[in-house]
């Protein structure tokens, strides 16, 4: 049997699902009392054939407060994968085939989170890109 999960979680786009060339303006998307967040990344077949020139590099980055000072997440903050600087926790750098999805688990104590693509080089053609925040355990929030 399985149960259902579906009211103690809640999901928000970080990135609308779209074809993309440029850098995207990051939403702002509220954690609220939410006891855990997954971040999930996903690219379709790159538009493009990567390099360490012709790159896209997700950045996270989170505050305390609505409209506060963002800061890159560290190492720290994220597990499931590797922080690079600025907060790169996804980097687009050789050719990208087959679409995938990066899950990332955020375990910063930040109120509020952005995720930027940051496009470097020329990207005649877009790439499908969306990702979203999956937020659970809404009852269970750390008081620390």
């Amino acid at each position: 049997m399985r149960f259902d999960q579906s009211e103690t979680m809640a999901a928000s786009v970080l990135l609308p699902a779209a074809a993309y060339n440029a850098d995207n303006t990051p939403a702002e998307i509220a954690l609220g009392k939410a006891g855990s967040a997954t971040i999930l990344i996903e690219v379709g077949v790159g538009g493009i054939t990567f390099s360490a020139t012709n790159k896209v590099e997700f950045k996270l980055t989170h505050a305390d407060t609505a409209g506060g000072t963002y800061a890159a997440v560290e190492q720290a903050d994220v597990v499931g994968v590797t922080v690079g600087a600025g907060g790169i926790v996804r980097s687009l750098v050789e050719a990208h085939a087959t679409p995938s999805v990066t899950k990332i688990g955020y375990v910063g104590r930040k109120g509020f989170i952005k995720l930027l693509a940051d496009f470097s080089g020329t990207h005649g053609t877009a790439t499908p890109l969306a990702a979203t925040v999956v937020t659970g355990n809404l009852d269970r929030v750390d008081p620390a």
